[in-house]
């Protein structure tokens, strides 16, 4: 059972936070939310409360926000979601007030920390190495926050997903011979290499149609790349999707496509790998938590090959060996860890235990 004392939920107003703190609402756990969001990000009873943020390491006031929040509703723990600026002000309010601070971690905040200058560096190290806990849905991101911190971070470490919802039945439709990408329109996510890949097929292959789904600040070059290369209609650029239409699209296409340079494990691929498409994902170690190359799917290490990685994922759904034998393999082993409300359940469980190590009632 959920405690009747609320969390502080700390992040950046995206539709992943939405999703987790619906999630603990749904099973009956209050929250109050704290995030960047220019509206309110969810309506539910069970928020008590919500407020905008400003998130960055240079908003030296925002710890004094938290811990006034922190005075005024008692809650049990302070969970702050990527290890960034926010990680250290929610650490230093923590600090004040004794409430365990859990931080779960996204995947670039740890994965690229590298790239920042050292103020934020040293900032990231400092919170990571007073959390009671961190989270990830790649345990490659549990390591790499153990890299930063040194041998001696006694933080737990659990790897728990922020998993889908139970996929929709089947579509009676057959597949179509497609290719869904629909991840930002972002440089990390690299959407050029795949519509550059995709170029590259042979004209046996012009039978494949790229969706290119989803929107950001490269739509614009990457809709003229397309047409500099004379795909034509054999791209699609179908914008953000809504979930039920992103729901047809993953029922449509025969493959999903996804080649980001770092990453933790992507709803998108659970989603995908849930409604049957056949991945091709780039090679990282979180992608390998969940995909065994040429059993459920295929990993590409180098871009330069994405076009043959996808003539081979192409031969195989053809074949009709995919449907046939591997399929399942995929959609079992997301139904198995990375269902959100079984994921919700071992946050709960987690709660418990740092309160308990805290000497908390």
């Amino acid at each position: 059972m959920p405690s009747a004392a609320p969390v502080l939920v700390v992040g950046t107003g995206s539709i992943h936070l939405r999703r987790f703190v619906a999630g603990l609402c749904a099973v009956g756990q209050r929250v109050v939310l704290a995030s960047d969001a220019e509206q309110r990000l969810i309506d539910d009873r069970l928020v008590l409360e919500q407020f905008r943020v400003d998130l960055s390491l240079r908003n030296l006031g925002l710890a004094a926000t938290l811990s006034r929040s922190i005075a005024r509703w008692r809650p049990q723990v302070l969970h702050v979601h990527q290890a960034g600026g926010a990680a250290w002000h929610a650490a230093r309010a923590a600090a004040r007030s004794g409430v365990p601070l859990i931080i779960t971690l996204w995947g670039s905040d740890v994965l690229r920390l590298h790239e920042w200058n050292w103020l934020h560096r040293r900032a990231v190290r400092w919170a990571l190495r007073r959390a009671a806990a961190w989270t990830a849905d790649a345990r490659a991101l549990l390591d790499a926050a153990q890299g930063i911190c040194g041998p001696d971070a006694g933080a737990l470490r659990e790897w728990i997903p922020i998993g889908i919802d139970p996929p929709a039945p089947a579509a009676a439709a057959p597949r179509e011979p497609r290719v869904l990408s629909c991840r930002l329109h972002k440089p990390l996510y690299r959407i050029d290499a795949i519509v550059r890949a995709f170029a590259r097929l042979p004209d046996t292959r012009r039978g494949w149609i790229l969706e290119v789904a989803g929107a950001g600040s490269e739509t614009a070059a990457l809709q003229q790349l397309a047409q500099g290369l004379g795909l034509g209609r054999r791209v699609e650029f179908t914008g953000m999707l809504a979930p039920a239409q992103l729901a047809l699209a993953y029922r449509r296409c025969a493959l999903f496509v996804s080649v980001p340079e770092s990453d933790g494990t992507s709803v998108s691929l659970l989603e995908a790998m849930a409604a049957g498409c056949l991945p091709v994902l780039s090679d990282l170690p979180a992608n390998r938590e969940w995909v065994r190359d040429g059993l459920n799917g295929l990993l590409v290490g180098d871009l330069a090959g994405l076009d043959g990685a996808l003539m081979r994922a192409m031969d195989w759904w053809q074949s009709g060996r995919w449907d046939r034998e591997d399929r399942q393999r995929g959609e079992r082993v997301v139904l198995e860890r990375a269902l959100l409300s079984d994921n919700i359940a071992q946050f709960i469980a987690l709660y418990r235990r740092v309160r308990a190590d805290a000497g908390s009632p």
